[in-house]
């Protein structure tokens, strides 16, 4: 079932597939570490490429649609759009809040300013308590410092997990490997969510500099990954196709499938239009674990072409559009 993502949206089939009314399905499931929760194998991303639905009734549309075919994880933040990507996701929870297992991210690091985003959150999401509040976007050793200062984010986050705001909490990364690693080490997050793809190499730890290959050995799925897997914590993979940068180099099914494939619950994928999603989720219900060897193979053959763009990429790579929601 090799194909391309071109080859796959230019078919009749699947166009139609999109456009008609789809039946509630599923997708397997896997156990999110010691949360326990039952997860869809495949997550719907709330950033930038669901902010590229331009009409909020398409957003809404788009959501409603993942969820009839099978997915049970959504994932937004504040920070896709100032609050826009929760709203429009809000829209469908408040009809269907019970289907899914929800998680947000907080950007800011201030305490009390991450309180007041949080209350917003809720109203927006129209919900009372969520699943999932993750610090957004660690990156350097400075910013662990200031969040693991007392009042800070870190602090907020545990006091509203005791009060059942938030079920759970965890920490996401896609800049620096070496720092995620030892934040994990530190802390007992519930869930961590990281880059991981076949062609990702990371970067020299704490310095955001490139080192020129192929001296780079280190990744988040060789550092940061392995520390997940010990502490049973709650894995979700994203940037699993590098936002179609390695499209034309492997097939979607290749690059999705490699994710799924590592220690993971479910890999969070945007998804931009209807076709995405019926592609995404037909691929996740057909999913089978890639043998060693061809994950190994085409690791090497992505990395070598990519890694050093790839870093760079996500060395500066925000997920987020400006101020959408006035």
């Amino acid at each position: 079932m090799s194909i391309s993502r071109r080859g796959f949206l230019g078919s009749t089939a699947v166009a139609g597939l999109a456009s008609a009314q789809v039946p509630k399905q599923t997708l397997p499931r896997r156990t999110l570490g010691n949360t326990k929760a039952q997860v869809s194998i495949l997550a719907f991303g709330g950033g930038s490429r669901f902010l590229m639905y331009k009409e909020e009734d398409k957003a809404i549309e788009a959501v409603n649609r993942a969820l009839d075919l099978g997915i049970t994880y959504l994932d937004t933040a504040f920070a896709y759009g100032n609050g826009l990507s929760e709203s429009r996701m809000g829209k469908v929870m408040a009809t269907r809040r019970k289907e899914v297992f929800l998680a947000t991210k907080m950007q800011e690091r201030d305490g009390e300013k991450v309180q007041r985003i949080i209350e917003g959150s809720l109203k927006r999401l129209q919900t009372d308590q969520l699943d999932l509040i993750h610090i957004h976007e660690l990156k350097t050793e400075e910013d662990l410092a200031q969040i693991e200062t007392k009042g800070n984010i870190l602090d907020v986050l545990h006091k509203l997990r005791d009060q059942k705001v938030t079920r759970f909490i965890g920490v996401t990364c896609h800049n620096d490997p070496s720092v995620l690693k030892t934040a994990l080490e530190r802390h007992d997050f519930d869930c961590v969510q990281m880059a991981l793809n076949a062609a990702l190499v990371g970067m020299k730890s704490g310095s955001g500099k490139m080192i020129p290959a192929p001296e780079v050995k280190t990744s988040f799925e060789t550092l940061a990954l392995p520390v997940a897997v010990r502490k049973k914590m709650g894995i979700i993979a994203m940037k699993t196709q590098a936002a179609d940068a390695l499209a034309g180099q492997a097939s979607v099914e290749k690059l999705l499938y490699y994710a799924l494939s590592l220690p993971v619950a479910t890999a969070s994928v945007g998804m931009p239009t209807l076709e995405y999603i019926a592609q995404n989720t037909a691929l996740a219900r057909a999913f089978r674990p890639l043998p060693a060897d061809e994950m190994k193979e085409l690791s090497e053959a992505l990395s070598s072409k990519n890694k050093m763009a790839l870093d760079h990429y996500f060395q500066h790579h925000k997920d987020e559009f400006g101020s959408m929601l006035a």
